[in-house]
């Protein structure tokens, strides 16, 4: 039977086994997980937190990863400012990037969610507001959420996957991880 291995993966860890980019070891994944023969399905950057499903099957990892499945990814993300509703409306439309434009998104302002506090912390500033947007998007280009909010001119201060498909990052606080059975 295969494994599937959910893991709330903390600020600043690579999405990866192993560090081989830098002569300064950074956390990687081994440093939460030590079961044997399992791999990421997709990654997160290192400046994001949250859900990172890992598998031991070939077959689950391409249909959890191949962009023509689509599979829905939910984001919580703290932005820069207030978003106006022309902007989520520029999020819901699509965004045109330096590689294209995107599948439209599915966003909405929320109320600040009850999450872990990151180490380190989100730089606060007086003289600039932020706020929390949950975005739902079914492809995924190398930090497109971040390049999506600052193309509305909403910089990603915070950025933490809550969601992939039906799997959820409920229940795990970072570092933590659960298997599921699938």
């Amino acid at each position: 039977m295969a494994k599937l291995i959910l893991l709330n993966k903390p600020f600043g860890v690579l999405s990866q086994f192993t560090d081989r980019g830098t002569q300064t070891a950074r956390p990687t994944l081994s440093d939460h997980i030590d079961i044997p023969g399992v791999y990421p399905a997709g990654r997160l950057d290192r400046d994001s937190e949250g859900l990172m499903l890992l598998t031991d099957d070939g077959k689950l990892q391409a249909r959890i990863t191949d962009p023509k499945y689509k599979l829905p990814k939910t984001y919580l993300a703290q932005v820069e400012g207030e978003p106006q509703e022309e902007s989520l409306e520029q999020l819901r439309r699509g965004v045109s990037l330096k590689d294209g434009q995107t599948m439209p998104a599915e966003v909405g302002r929320i109320a600040e969610p009850d999450l872990w506090p990151r180490d380190p912390p989100v730089r606060f500033r007086k003289s600039v507001p932020d706020c929390w947007l949950k975005l739902t998007i079914r492809e995924g280009r190398n930090r497109q959420v971040r390049r999506m909010t600052a193309a509305t001119g909403h910089p990603t201060l915070r950025l933490v996957r809550w969601s992939v498909g039906e799997w959820t990052l409920k229940g795990l606080q970072p570092g933590e991880w659960r298997e599921v059975q699938i």
